[in-house]
């Protein structure tokens, strides 16, 4: 097999090579040319940082046939020796399959010998918080004080699992996530050489997935080259990673600040059903909205964006919706995906976010003063058209207005939306407690917690539920939308025995929407006080000064005329 993949061929040779940590190599090469290198290193990073890469170049410097010198030449014996690994004298170790103390003592035995072909000694061990309490023990009188012709560099990934005791003894280097503009300049470059063609758009969504590490940027350009045909375009590389395209988000965006519900749901399940993933969907959702935020407060800025390119499109969202809505929804979409970590119905969150979203109150933006002079004119018309109403001179088109207005409409109804079961609701009310509610309520927080543990799905659909009444038997459910109504009818079984066994006793549940349960429950109260005022109406009036005679000499004795 001849092919390499592109991470390989690329790794980079020389510290200018290096993307995106100046600070760590501009340091090194000082310490190389002024020779007052440390014995011990600790580079630390996320994966794909260029922490092995730096180390080796660092193995190839301090080696050199020339040194001292700023970049090692990649031309004499010993840089290319280290570089195909054929010198011994620089040792490449994976703590993950040598962990143990035998291997650790093994280097400990063999340091004291001097190295055979280079000046220096190096032992470059990746993955370092992989050794064993024991190995870290054994490596620590060593790391102290090693011979002078030895130097130990530890590359890592989770730093905080290292002891103190070996951090102390080393020079610590952060190595940083790489910046999207600088992993596309490379990507450029590299495009430029391999002699593949790719748009900067796709570059950019390639830079993005990467999420900050150069070699999986360069892997998943391999990938889109081998899925696209002549030219990576950015659906090639959407495709291959699972992301969103920036046409898509914004429909979603619109759809959540408009209120359209259905849209906005729709386009969820769309691109769900068409095999994006959902936990990609909520990260290129949070980004993009960041971006609007970013670019609305500082358009001069517009190189500092992540994931949103800057077209007409995009500049109109921005002028539209308003900073506080997308702080709102950034924070609402930050909450849905730590919780689709740790479920198997990511959809379900996600859909329960875009309706938290969706039911948001748009913060009102300023009124410009030409606006202002066009509303008070149309106040004007309107109090003159108002006043001509009074007088009556279109007191048909009055007539007609209120006849219209006295007519009920029927309420809309889709093919598969909740029907509402008015009697056995009705029934409830009759039945319906104070005792029997404020049971539930006392309960109903350990009742949630419990739902949570035993049934995400079923939680998530009755998080936003209000218990309103309860009789011994049955318990009113409100519920925000009614969409959530025929999902807990789907959970219907689990959330009554789970239920019943907090309070001890099984009540069936009805779900209702909060604004029919208003409803109802207005036309209840109001039913009750006029059954009051009707029994008031039937009692007959007693005067008081009979009253109080009566209660003076008693009934034998009293007599009354009308």
């Amino acid at each position: 097999m001849s092919y390499q993949a592109l991470y390989r061929v690329w790794r980079p040779r020389s510290f200018t090579d290096v993307v995106g940590q100046t600070h760590i190599t501009r340091t090194l090469q000082n310490a190389i040319m002024q020779e007052k290198f440390s014995h011990a290193y600790l580079f630390s990073g996320p994966r794909g940082t260029g922490k092995t890469s730096a180390a080796k170049i660092f193995a190839k410097t301090i080696n050199c046939e020339r040194s001292p010198v700023l970049e090692p030449c990649n031309e004499c014996a010993a840089c290319k020796g280290i570089q195909d690994g054929s010198i011994s004298d620089v040792i490449e170790i994976d703590a993950a399959s040598n962990n143990g103390v035998e291997q650790i003592r093994d280097i400990r035995d063999k340091v004291k010998y001097a190295p055979s072909v280079v000046p220096y000694k190096v032992y470059i061990i990746d993955e370092v918080h992989m050794l064993s309490i024991g190995a870290f023990n054994a490596l620590l009188k060593t790391l102290e004080e090693p011979p002078k012709h030895v130097i130990f560099i530890l590359a890592t990934t989770e730093p905080h699992k290292i002891p103190l005791t070996i951090i102390s003894r080393c020079q610590r280097f952060d190595f940083k996530r790489i910046s999207q503009k600088a992993m596309v300049e490379r990507m450029q470059k590299i495009a430029e050489a391999e002699q593949i063609s790719a748009t900067n758009d796709a570059l950019e969504a390639v830079a993005l997935a990467a999420e900050g590490g150069m070699r999986d940027a360069l892997s998943l350009l391999d990938q889109a080259v081998s899925y696209s045909e002549d030219q990576v375009e950015l659906n090639d590389v959407l495709a291959v990673t699972g992301s969103v395209s920036q046409t898509k988000l914004i429909a979603v965006i619109d759809a959540m600040y408009t209120k359209d519900i259905q849209k906005a749901l729709m386009q969820v399940d769309e691109l769900i059903q068409s095999g994006k993933d959902p936990g990609r969907f909520v990260f290129d959702l949070i980004y993009y909205l960041r971006d609007l935020l970013l670019y609305q407060s500082a358009p001069q800025l517009e190189g500092i964006l992540e994931r949103a390119i800057v077209n007409d499109a995009f500049k109109q969202m921005a002028d539209q919706i308003d900073a506080g809505w997308i702080q709102e929804a950034i924070t609402e979409l930050n909450q849905c995906q730590q919780e689709i970590k740790w479920t198997n119905s990511p959809k379900v969150f996600i859909e329960i976010t875009i309706l938290k979203i969706t039911d948001q109150k748009p913060q009102a933006k300023p009124i410009e003063n030409g606006v202002l002079e066009t509303l008070k004119r149309k106040m004007e018309q309107l109090e003159s058209e108002l006043n001509a109403v009074k007088q009556g001179s279109v007191g048909v088109q009055d007539s007609g207005t209120n006849q219209a207005s006295t007519t009920k409409r029927a309420p809309v109804r889709s093919k598969n939306s909740y029907k509402i079961p008015f009697e056995r609701i009705r029934q409830v009310l009759n039945d319906a407690s104070k005792h029997d509610i404020k049971q539930v309520q006392s309960n109903w927080a350990n009742f949630m917690d419990a739902l949570k543990q035993q049934s995400a799905p079923a939680h998530a659909t009755v998080q936003y539920s209000k218990p309103r009444a309860a009789s011994d038997k049955a318990i009113i459910l409100a519920f925000r939308y009614e969409i959530h109504c025929s999902l807990a009818l789907d959970h219907k079984q689990t959330i009554e025995l789970l239920l019943a066994e907090i309070i001890g006793k099984h009540l069936d549940i009805i779900p209702i929407p909060e604004a029919n349960w208003q409803e109802m429950r207005e036309e209840y109260v109001n039913k009750q006080q006029e059954q009051e005022n009707a029994n008031q109406e039937e009692t007959p009036q007693v005067d008081p000064l009979v009253e109080e005679a009566r209660k003076l000499v008693g009934d034998d004795l009293l007599e009354i005329k009308d």
